[in-house]
């Protein structure tokens, strides 16, 4: 291995903008390797670069550390299972489609002439559309809660 194709943590973390306790954990979890040291600095060959924007692009997907992971291959070529990409695109999409409802509300909440937020039309149809994902998450909780109760008596 030539020296230039060698870079050591501190200089991976300057430029990659990641602390040196994350490039750390990520080597701890299988996600980088580095290939030996120098002292105590650990030493990265230079592609390290394209896996770590790698591991930030899957991050910011909302893609769990265990699922980027899991999207390499032992010798460490990228192989990606694209039902998973259509899964997430389809939670991003959900998530999406909330947020902009909540961004409307938001702005609507802003400029509403209504005296008073709870006197307001638009405000009474968000808040019973909460109401219900509230108690759809309740009951969805409720057998997990009686389960605990019965298995801790």
């Amino acid at each position: 291995m030539r020296q230039e194709n060698i870079v050591d943590i501190g200089k991976v973390a300057k430029t990659s903008g990641l602390p040196t306790s994350t490039l750390r954990y990520y080597e701890e979890k299988g996600l980088i390797q580095s290939v030996g040291r120098n002292g105590l600095r650990r030493l990265f060959k230079a592609n390290v670069f394209e896996r770590l924007s790698l591991i930030t692009l899957g991050r910011h997907a909302g893609f769990s550390l265990e699922e980027i992971g899991n999207m390499f291959t032992p010798d460490g070529k990228l192989q990606i299972d694209k039902q998973q990409l259509l899964t997430k695109a389809d939670e991003l999409n959900k998530s999406i489609q909330q947020l902009t409802a909540m961004r409307d509300g938001l702005l609507h909440a802003a400029d509403c002439p209504a005296p008073s937020h709870l006197e307001c039309p638009t405000f009474q149809r968000i808040l019973r559309v909460n109401s219900k994902r509230i108690r759809k998450k309740a009951d969805k909780a409720t057998p997990l809660r009686t389960e605990i109760a019965i298995n801790s008596q």
